[in-house]
């Protein structure tokens, strides 16, 4: 039962992005280097939040509960920080691959940039959310058998699976507004990262969690769409299999 639980989570997880990186970055080498470049400023924000949140428990004298919400905050607000760096990097890259080709164009576009670079802020993030509870799910042990919830290792994986599609939605939308100038959208994309990581804090009320955050997913989903240029006549031609 404990290895059912283990791989189902797993499954529910990170199966999307697993699917995403297989089907649409593994065959690019380019795509594989922004994936990696991506990861890599992910794991500088969290080594940020770990510094800031050890410096300030050192300075508090204890690990004070009070600190939790404001330690989110500023890792949620690192990690857009570092965002922001990879997109600068990866625009400098982007200009050296326009100058280094025949026709003065780059191989990748920067929705392919954005979407690669959301996709590996959110696999990395979510590997970092799971793993560990992925092997507690291993057993030996029985969720609930002391009177709480016994959705514990489902409900993480689905809120760990809305945080990888958040990520990528995300780095579509705030790639989009840094290269359009777009005040609005950057605010737009930290408030509700912002809204997402404190929904969290309501469990184990999973309800109250994980249905707002699944739903926020959805709406992120519709405008990373609308930006990258989708429209519903698109998804028809698409489904229909028609070409221009």
């Amino acid at each position: 039962m404990a290895a059912a639980v283990l791989l189902g989570c797993a499954a529910i997880a990170l199966g999307p992005a697993a699917a995403l990186v297989l089907l649409t970055v593994a065959a690019e080498p380019l795509l594989l280097i922004v994936l990696l470049a991506g990861a890599f400023f992910w794991l500088l924000s969290l080594l940020a939040a770990s510094l800031l949140w050890s410096v300030a428990v050192q300075l508090g004298g204890r690990e004070d509960a009070a600190l939790l919400p404001l330690g989110a905050a500023a890792a949620v607000l690192l990690q857009e920080l570092c965002r922001f760096a990879c997109f600068k990097m990866l625009k400098k890259a982007d200009e050296g691959l326009a100058t280094l080709s025949k026709d003065g164009r780059s191989p990748l576009s920067l929705r392919r940039v954005a979407y690669v670079s959301g996709l590996s802020f959110g696999t990395i993030s979510g590997l970092f959310s799971i793993t560990n509870i992925l092997a507690d799910s291993a057993g030996p042990g029985t969720v609930g058998i002391h009177g709480d919830s016994p959705y514990y290792f489902i409900t993480s994986a689905f809120l760990t699976m809305a945080l990888v599609l958040l990520h990528t939605f995300w780095g579509i939308i705030f790639f989009d507004a840094c290269e359009r100038r777009r005040a609005g959208g950057l605010g737009l994309v930290v408030g509700s990262h912002l809204l997402t990581s404190g929904l969290t804090f309501l469990n184990p009320w999973y309800e109250a969690s994980l249905g707002p955050i699944l739903i926020l997913t959805l709406c992120t989903g519709l405008w990373a769409f609308s930006t990258a240029g989708g429209s519903f006549h698109n998804v028809l031609k698409c489904l229909s299999c028609k070409g221009e």
